[in-house]
């Protein structure tokens, strides 16, 4: 079980990692979201809002979502977490963070926040 204060810390270092992207990648991932193309799901994970999502985008929510789960490992690893939980953490921690009129993944269904 995570304490509350172990929660907010880890929360903050997953926010750091999750989203210390280069800039170029965070301004297409940025523009991608505000394009309705991509969102973020509660896992942790960026998911295609729409399938026929073009090739590049498709290519940028892997590679993220590769990055992602590195990290998560490495804070798990780190924090004797298991990765479900930092992935739960990071999914929250994003869904929160996400900008109105962006995208996320909610009871089964995309929906703008």
């Amino acid at each position: 079980m995570i304490t509350r204060s172990f929660k907010s810390l880890f929360t903050v270092l997953v926010l750091c990692l999750t989203f210390g992207l280069s800039t170029a990648m965070a301004a297409d991932l940025d523009s991608a979201k505000a394009s309705g193309l991509i969102g973020e799901k509660p896992d942790g994970y960026l998911g295609l809002v729409v399938s026929d999502a073009p090739a590049d985008v498709k290519a940028l929510v892997e590679e993220v979502n590769t990055k992602r789960k590195q990290k998560y490992l490495e804070i798990a690893n780190k924090r004797n977490a298991t990765l479900a939980d930092v992935e739960r953490i990071a999914g929250e921690a994003a869904l929160k963070k996400t900008l109105p009129g962006h995208y996320i993944f909610k009871n089964g269904e995309w929906v703008k926040k």
